[in-house]
């Protein structure tokens, strides 16, 4: 791994924040890369965004997750890119993101409660975001 990580921009630190909580369980699902795509294309904070930084930027997430003290150094880099009015935009992506394939792992849970603590995220926020997350990919019960 490289002595000092590349800087990100804002819209990297993002993309950084739902690749981690994707690959917070060692398996990064289809649902979770489709949900990442979806929105990198559509939200307006990645209006002018190149999507072909997608794939560096998650390079730079998993060597990271290799290194021991790998997460402190992403949190960082992230806090760094990020001014603090996107602080709950981040936490938001990554809980769509977390939300994409309908279950949450307990890795997962971990990785949201680390977010939340390195970006400061009042607690009854947090738990408002959660909920939107949550109904956001409810999907409809069989009918009989």
């Amino acid at each position: 791994m490289q002595e000092t990580p590349p800087s990100l921009t804002l819209q990297d630190a993002l993309v950084a924040v739902m690749i981690a909580v994707s690959a917070s369980d060692e398996q990064v699902r289809a649902t979770e890369l489709v949900a990442i795509q979806r929105i990198v294309n559509h939200l307006p904070i990645f209006a002018g965004y190149d999507g072909d930084r997608l794939r560096p930027v998650a390079q730079i997430v998993f060597d990271l997750f290799e290194d021991e003290d790998g997460l402190a150094a992403l949190f960082g880099m992230v806090r760094d890119a990020l001014p603090e009015r996107f602080h709950e935009t981040a936490y938001a992506l990554a809980c769509d993101v977390a939300s994409a394939d309908k279950s949450l792992r307990e890795s997962e849970l971990r990785m949201l409660e680390e977010i939340r603590d390195e970006l400061s995220i009042d607690r009854l926020h947090a738990a408002a975001i959660e909920w939107g997350a949550r109904v956001r990919h409810l999907k409809p019960e069989p009918q009989a």
